[in-house]
């Protein structure tokens, strides 16, 4: 008599990461998703963005990202997760973040003495209405995305 094999199918469910069950949040967790999308390690991440290991783990845990590494990690996700404020000094403060700039890079990008900036967008002093419209032709006259090739440095 022939033994007759007898195959056993087991349906195979892969579960979904929770990464992709909710949309992202912070910096981190377009940082994380964006890895897990490319099948990248967090120290290869690490090294296009040159950090380490470590500090990648931390931004994706929580931590919050250092403006210096704001346009790298733009550019890396090829997209700017974060919005562009209605409100011009908002919108101010939103260009210097993603454009990783020191006060005095905004201040000579403006052609305004960089106090005077970090009055303005520490809310000690309000700009008048001439400079507030100083600042939206600044803005308008600029891309919406952060400039990749800039030379970076420390506040």
């Amino acid at each position: 008599m022939a033994s007759q094999a007898h195959k056993i199918e087991i349906p195979l469910h892969i579960q979904p990461l929770p990464e992709f069950d909710k949309e992202p949040v912070t910096l981190g967790d377009h940082l994380r998703r964006r890895r897990i999308e490319l099948g990248l390690y967090q120290k290869e991440v690490a090294v296009r963005l040159g950090v380490t290991a470590t500090t990648v783990w931390n931004w994706e845990h929580g931590w919050t990202v250092d403006f210096r590494f704001i346009p790298p990690i733009i550019t890396f996700l090829g997209y700017n997760p974060i919005p562009c404020p209605e409100d011009v000094m908002e919108g101010l403060a939103w260009y210097k973040q993603v454009n990783g700039l020191t006060l005095e890079q905004l201040g000579f990008e403006m052609g305004r003495d960089p106090e005077q900036v970090g009055e303005w967008l520490s809310g000690r002093h309000k700009p008048c209405r001439q400079n507030q419209e100083k600042i939206r032709l600044f803005l308008s006259g600029h891309d919406q995305e952060p400039a990749g090739d800039r030379n970076i440095g420390t506040n």
